[in-house]
This record gives structure tokens, sequence and C-alpha cells, in this order.
């Protein structure tokens, strides 16, 4: 059985896993979809205990606080030899990392058997980022008074013009976005507060789209974008506009929402260099998670000179 499958309808979870999530909703604020991926890899962890034991999906707090880094290590090869790659495993392991810190620390659990695994590498790949080229031809479209396009061009805007997360643009409210100043509040990860620029084209849009959406908005709602229905736009949706309209402006279908967010972060490195301005716009708690931009500014600067340099590439072979 592929321990992530039917994560969300697993029947019983035991009681400190159920404490855990509730810990990191209560305590540590998490968003609703990082609360979704705890809990799957969570799950992932009891139906391998569930499968070595033959017991169905009756696992015991016991079970779980009886694990040694052996039994990790077995369950990690068993995820990677059913196709998991290492990606997808060390984001588990880092989930099971930290259920074993809650443990320590609010029940008096001795070890973490987490801590000296390690998971197969996987090959290296770089967020994918549109060209600047391919952002304006995105966001080249005129609404001319449409609804639905008026919002999306705003929220597309927006999204490229400050590097948001996916969740951090369904939060955000109209009194968030300050005109006169250019900027917008932004609540990321852990409820940590950033303050982002707004281009001048995003917040024309953004005027744009306000008057549409008091007509809308229902009662009660805060949203600052709102679904047909006057309610806060659900994620998938607007993966589901995004991808639309990438593919009305001809291009090609890995224009996600996070493809913004690289975008913007890719685009401002290779105009600025100033990687620490970087890392404080996208809200990196640390350096290293910013870093893979400088990669993405090589590969910018490498394609410039390949294509400019006159010795850049090794001349055919006429003899």
């Amino acid at each position: 059985m592929n321990p992530l499958h039917d994560a969300q309808n697993f029947p019983v979870l035991p009681p400190l896993l159920d404490k855990y999530l509730t810990y990191l909703a209560s305590t540590r604020s998490l968003s609703v979809q990082t609360q979704h991926n705890y809990r799957r890899d969570l799950i992932a962890l009891v139906r391998c205990i569930a499968a070595r034991h033959e017991n169905g999906n009756a696992v015991s707090d016991a079970s779980l606080t009886q694990l040694h880094a052996h039994d990790i290590r077995h369950f990690i090869a068993r995820l990677h030899s059913g196709g998991l790659s290492g990606r997808s495993l060390a984001r588990m392991l880092s989930a099971w990392r930290g259920f074993y810190r809650y443990l320590i620390c609010h029940h008096h659990h001795a070890v973490n058997p987490c801590l000296d695994v390690r998971v197969p590498k996987s090959p290296h790949t770089l967020p994918h980022a549109l060209s600047p080229d391919e952002a304006a031809q995105l966001l080249a479209f005129n609404p001319s008074g449409d609804a639905l396009a008026t919002r999306d061009l705003a929220m597309f805007e927006l999204f490229y013009s400050s590097g948001l997360r996916l969740a951090e643009l369904t939060r955000l409210q109209p009194a968030d976005v300050d005109f006169t100043e250019g900027t917008v509040r932004v609540t990321g990860k852990g409820d940590k507060t950033r303050i982002v620029p707004v281009g001048e084209l995003a917040l024309r849009a953004l005027q744009a789209w306000l008057p549409l959406r008091s007509a809308w908005l229902m009662p009660d709602e805060t949203a600052l974008f709102l679904s047909q229905r006057g309610q806060r736009i659900h994620p998938r949706t607007i993966a589901i506009r995004l991808h639309q309209r990438a593919l009305l402006q001809n291009l090609d279908e890995r224009v996600h929402p996070h493809a913004l967010r690289h975008s913007f972060a890719s685009h401002l490195l290779q105009s600025s260099g100033d990687l620490r301005a970087v890392q404080e716009m996208l809200g990196h708690s640390s350096i290293r998670s910013t870093q893979v931009y400088t990669h993405l500014d090589f590969q910018h600067l490498a394609r410039i000179y390949d294509q400019a340099h006159p010795r850049a590439r090794k001349k055919p072979n006429t003899d």
C-alpha cells in the first residue's frame, strides 16, 4: 500500500499525533495548506508502522515513541523503493523530525529517532521562472470592463510585482494595500508580517478591481480577492485562472502561481544583485532559501554569454 494514499481519510490517528496537529494550528498558527502537508506526511509514518506490524490502521502512541533510527531508515528505504523522490522524502523526514522535537519539548520524550537519518539525493532542479518578456506577455491583456478579467489582472500583477506566496495573496484585505506609499502589508508563514513594494501597474490594476469587488462582496467578507459568489477566492481557482490565462497568452503550461514568485525574485536579483533585499521581500527566514535565485541569475548570464561572446562556444572543426 502506498503510505500517501487516501491520507486525509485515515480513520484513526494516535492521540499524540492529534495533539501535535492541534499544536501546529493553534500555537504555531500554520496555514491550512501547511497543516494539510504535515498531516499527510505524518500519516505516511503511521502507515509505515502499520504495514510493518501488519495490523491495519491500529497504531498506538507507544508504536510512535518506541521507534529508533534504524526503523526510520527502513521506512525511508521502503518509501524510496516505492517511487518517492529524494525531495519528497526530505520534506517528509523534516515533518517527522518536527513531530519528535515536539514530543521531546512537550511530552518528555527522550530522543529524536530522525536526527541522524539521511535521504537519497535527488537531481537538483531550479524553480521555473518566466523571462521578463514572458512575464510581460502574460500580463498584456485588457480586461475591457469584464469583472473576472479585471480581478485576474489585479491578482497576477500583484503576484509578480510583489513576489507573494499563493496563501499570502488569498489572505490579503483591501486595507493591506497602501496606495499612497505604494506598498502591501503581507502576513506570511508563522504569521510574520512584512511590507513589500507594489509597482505602478499593479496599483492601477487593483484600483480598477476595487469598485467591482464592492459589487460582489458578501456580508462579513473581508478578502481583497473574491470569487463570483462574493467569498474569499480559493487558491485552486487562482491556479486554474492563471493556467488558462497563460494558454490564452500563448505561453506554455508551466505557468503556475509560484512561477510568478520565482520570476519576481529572479528578475529583481538580475537587476539589483541585492540578495538580502530579495530575501526580505520574499519573507525568507534564511538566506539559503533565497540563494537558489543566484543560480537562476547565473543561468541568465550564461545564456547571454553564450549568445554574445565570440569565443563562448567551440567552433566546429572544418579540417
